[in-house]
C-alpha cells in the first residue's frame, strides 16, 4: 500500500471513487474535496490509495489549521480532514493505512496530536476511530463528534 499525489494522471480515477450507499452522507465525495485543496492549499494534503495499481481510496489530512468557530489562531490543529475508501476496497486494512500515513505525515511535522470528527449515528465511523485509539474531546463540529489522538 501507498499514498500517491493527485496528477493529471490520476486525478479522473480519483473522482471516480466511492463509498458504499449507505455511507454517502457520511463522507463528502473526492471531488468536494479536492476542491477544497484547491481554495485552501495552505492547510489541505490530499492523497490517493494504492494497493498495488489498483486505486483503493482517498484521503486528505488538515495541516495547522486554525480551529473553533473564530478561526481561533491560539489553537492551531492537524488531523484526518477526509477519508473515503472504495465501496468494493473497504475491510482490508486501507483505512487504517491511511490513517496511519496521515498521523505519521503529522507527527513528521512535529505535532503530537491528530484530530478527527465523524457523524455521529449508527453505521459511522465511530467504531472504526475508536479502534484506532483516537477518544472524543467533548467538543462539537458542525454537529460531529471531534476526537484526537495522541502521536507521543
Amino acid at each position: 500500500m501507498r499514498l500517491e499525489v493527485i496528477t493529471p494522471e490520476n486525478y479522473e480515477a480519483a473522482l471516480a471513487l466511492s463509498v458504499r450507499p449507505d455511507q454517502a452522507d457520511l463522507v463528502a465525495p473526492v471531488v468536494k474535496s479536492l476542491a477544497e485543496a484547491y481554495v485552501f492549499p495552505q492547510y489541505a494534503w490530499p492523497r490517493l490509495i494504492y494497493d498495488g495499481d489498483r486505486l483503493v481510496g482517498f484521503v486528505m489530512a488538515f495541516l495547522d489549521i486554525p480551529w473553533g468557530p473564530d478561526n481561533d489562531t491560539t489553537d492551531i490543529r492537524s488531523g484526518l480532514w477526509r477519508l473515503n475508501i472504495a465501496a468494493d476496497a473497504q475491510g482490508r486494512g486501507y483505512g487504517t493505512f491511511a490513517v496511519r500515513a496521515v498521523c505519521d505525515e503529522i507527527r513528521g511535522r512535529g505535532e503530537t496530536k491528530a484530530y478527527v470528527t465523524w457523524e455521529p449515528r449508527d453505521g459511522g465511523p465511530e467504531p472504526f476511530y475508536l479502534k484506532l485509539g483516537f477518544r472524543p474531546t467533548g467538543e462539537k463540529s458542525d454537529n460531529q463528534t471531534v476526537a484526537v489522538l495522541d502521536l507521543d
